[in-house]
């Protein structure tokens, strides 16, 4: 069995939803290929529903006039795509808009939006577009049904990126599909607490569906379609030579996905590499193409390189002073400041000296993080223990990925030598011990010049 799964650019409009159907006949069903297909929200709508929210908890009564607009393009899009049950799904679409209308006039009158009815405001993306797509596929004869994931994946109540409870959800997936065989059309991006309550998966949540799906059902491959042909050796917009992999390993695929490449999100994976089943990007737009294969092993022995990612915008902070060195806990207050604000830490590099520590950070947390840390350490920076915390801003951070690169020597020298010729100075620098990845940071006005100086040095096709 396979899980496919399209996003919101493939289901964009009538005339891309049609696109997408054709494929599900002409590569699937005609080919009496066994699957499951999950869809995310049309194209926009997730963000539009959450704009309207807000609009709506702040007393503006242009709110309804979003909302109307929303209405307006699902029916549009239900119409155009010629459904001779179009009077059911009329009555559909507007027994949902109804549902939303009433619980946005809450918002409206009591001003509050908690994490826990966004999701609820946003859970309805899905639910209509797979209501629509459904109705779709019964009028070209597909024997399909509409399957509301929230009934099956339980999670946490963790509102807006809630944790999933495997064992109660995989249970659930087993049993429905032991007791449907049609073709099901399933809400990506949903689920629900146990006391049934609507959350959602969080970023990347519809691509996590189809992996929590894939994984219930043991399935031979799961399928992400989307508006690129696969994972690409860079970003195509910075580096024009960039050209999508044949292949990549989880591995691989995670640490490009943590630096700034958004074909597919680290949590989207975890479910399928316990289970050790292939993912596959593919472009709804071009669809003859094979796409980029995420395996557990790759054999391919084409690059030890297989990517070079970036984070555009990040603000690096520095701590150092003689008075850290041989030090015990310095580290650990540190980074308990910067829990307790729930700031992410994207890079961390510390040299053996102990004498300084710096890592990057969003730059929206750069102030807020360096003042944090000048309280926790107020004391030692008066003894002169602890010099000043330097926050230094406008920088990128460049990541040089690939599996082959373990105990391959030469790699990280042809990296500094390629920059240092070219004139363009290395921040700070991290590699971790298995080599997967070297992380440098530069300058942001170099980053579009060092990405395709180490694209051309790395990735000669």
């Amino acid at each position: 069995m396979k899980i496919l799964k399209f996003g919101g650019s493939s289901v964009g409009d009538a005339q891309r939803i049609n696109k997408v159907i054709n494929i599900l006949l002409n590569d699937y069903i005609n080919k009496k290929e066994k699957f499951a297909v999950v869809f995310s929200a049309f194209q926009g709508v997730t963000d539009k529903l959450i704009e309207t929210a807000h609009l709506a908890v702040q007393r503006k009564l242009s709110y309804k006039d979003e909302l109307d607009f929303l209405r307006t393009k699902h029916e549009d899009i239900n119409h155009q795509l010629n459904n001779p049950n179009s009077q059911i799904t009329d009555e559909k679409i507007n027994e949902l808009f109804d549902e939303l209308a009433g619980i946005l006039h809450g918002v409206f009158l009591v001003k509050e939006l908690s994490p826990r009815i966004l999701d609820f405001v946003v859970s309805f993306g899905e639910k209509l577009s797979c209501n629509i797509i459904t109705a779709a596929l019964k009028n070209r004869n597909v024997d399909c049904e509409y399957l509301d994931a929230s009934k099956l994946i339980k999670t946490d109540d963790n509102f807006g990126n809630a944790r999933v409870d495997f064992q109660k959800t995989n249970r659930n997936i087993l049993n429905y599909f032991k007791k449907h065989k049609s073709l099901q059309v399933i809400t990506g991006f949903i689920s629900s607490a146990d006391k049934n309550e609507i959350t959602t998966l969080g970023r990347g949540g519809s691509d996590y569906t189809a992996s929590i799906f894939g994984a219930a059902l043991n399935a031979e491959l799961i399928e992400i379609w989307t508006d690129v042909n696969g994972i690409l050796t860079a970003d195509p917009r910075k580096v024009k030579n960039a050209f999508t992999l044949n292949s990549v390993t989880y591995e691989e695929a995670m640490e490009l996905s943590h630096f700034g490449a958004k074909v597919i999100y680290p949590p989207t994976m975890l479910p399928a590499l316990q289970k050790k089943i292939k993912i596959v990007i593919r472009n709804t737009f071009n669809p003859s193409f094979k796409g980029t294969y995420i395996l557990e092993k790759e054999t391919s022995k084409n690059f030890m390189v297989k990517g070079i990612s970036s984070i555009d915008d990040i603000s690096l902070i520095r701590v150092q002073g003689g008075g850290m060195i041989g030090v015990s806990g310095i580290a650990a207050r540190l980074f308990n400041v910067l829990a307790r604000l729930g700031i992410n830490i994207i890079l961390i590099t510390q040299a053996s000296s102990e004498h300084s520590i710096c890592f990057a950070i969003s730059p929206k947390e750069g102030n807020i993080a360096k003042k944090s840390i000048e309280e926790e350490f107020r004391l030692e920076i008066l003894d002169g223990k602890i010099g000043e915390v330097k926050l230094e801003e406008n920088l990128s951070i460049i990541a040089v990925v690939g599996e082959k690169m373990r105990h391959t020597p030469g790699v990280a020298g042809t990296v500094f030598n390629a920059l240092g010729t070219n004139k363009i100075n290395i921040v700070a620098i991290a590699q971790g011990s298995s080599e997967l990845n070297i992380s440098l940071v530069i300058n942001k006005n170099e980053l579009s010049k060092a990405l395709n100086i180490l694209h051309k040095a790395l990735l000669k096709k």
